[in-house]
């Protein structure tokens, strides 16, 4: 059964999802006080997070630092942005660095993907993490103009480029995935995967909303496209903050109102119906090459095990 949040407690779904929970309050109408933003900078309770790529450094569990050594390192980074405050009013840096630096022992540059799977941080460090590697990701893209090809500085405590040609202003951007679960009455499920998959594991579909498209009309067009399967009532679950790059995905369900797969061969690899016992033996099976569901730091896993009652 599919229950809805719950405002009264404050409970809604997408708090349960890897990356979702950010205990940062990112204060943003400090970001244009260019004096504040650096007296956080030089706060010497400041936190910072230093990143290459998707890969962010890791040392003894924790994935931001302190002190001299630390300061050395975020001088390091070509690109400083303003995290926020955490519920100790400390002010949170991240930087990227421009050349992989030398670490010292104990350290590692970790992948978000792995450091997830892995849980090699507190469950709180994850939607920190996104925050900054989307938005260092946004940065090293919009270097220069997308109207005028002229170089864009960083403002705003790093949430704003202008250009320094034709004066236009560009924001972080976020991109809308839609993820959906879709059920053939009470018992089955379809599921696919793509030929980039590990052997075995399937999945909900996926795919980009477009311009001027409903979240419901998106969740209708990709099924339709990559199954042959025609959709009617759509009902969305939770979100998830999706950091590679910087994506949000859109957690579905929608009710399937033809059930004759048709795959299209030119972005899946198969799709088929699945019934409730298939889906949790599914969960339960952790060996490549055997029918198995996504790992739990995937929105599309929290669908599954809600819609299979696990949740």
């Amino acid at each position: 059964m599919i229950l809805p949040s719950d405002p009264a407690t404050g409970f809604d779904w997408s708090s349960h999802n890897t990356y979702s929970v950010n205990f940062l309050h990112r204060h943003s109408e400090q970001r244009a006080d260019a004096a504040l933003v650096q007296r956080h900078l030089d706060d010497p309770r400041r936190r910072l997070m230093m990143l290459a790529d998707d890969r962010v450094l890791l040392r003894s569990g924790r994935i931001d630092f302190e002190g001299q050594a630390a300061d050395a390192l975020f001088r390091e980074c070509e690109t400083h942005i303003f995290l926020g405050l955490d519920l100790e009013e400390r002010p949170w840096f991240a930087g990227e660095f421009k050349y992989l630096p030398e670490l010292e022992p104990g350290e590692s540059l970790v992948d978000l993907r792995s450091l997830a799977r892995d849980a090699m941080i507190g469950a709180d460090g994850y939607g920190p993490v996104a925050q900054a590697r989307a938005t260092l990701f946004w940065h090293r893209r919009n270097r220069f103009c997308g109207a005028c090809g002229a170089p864009t500085v960083s403002i705003a405590a790093g949430y704003q480029r202008n250009c320094t040609g034709c004066g236009i202003q560009h924001f972080p951007r976020t991109d809308p995935v839609v993820i959906m679960l879709i059920e053939d009455g009470d018992d089955r499920v379809l599921l696919g995967r793509t030929p980039r998959f590990e052997a075995g594991m399937y999945t909900c579909l996926a795919g980009f909303m477009e311009p001027g498209e409903t979240m419901e009309d998106a969740v209708r067009r990709e099924v339709k496209e990559e199954s042959g399967i025609d959709v009617g009532a759509v009902r969305y679950h939770a979100s998830q903050p999706w950091p590679f790059p910087a994506n949000l995905m859109l957690g579905c369900y929608g009710e399937a109102i033809s059930t004759d797969i048709k795959v299209d061969k030119a972005e899946m690899d198969d799709c088929r119906w699945f019934d409730r016992d298939q889906v949790k033996a599914m969960l339960t099976e952790t060996e490549v090459g055997k029918l198995h569901c996504p790992p739990r730091l995937a929105v599309a896993r929290h669908l599954i095990e809600v819609w299979a009652g696990l949740r």
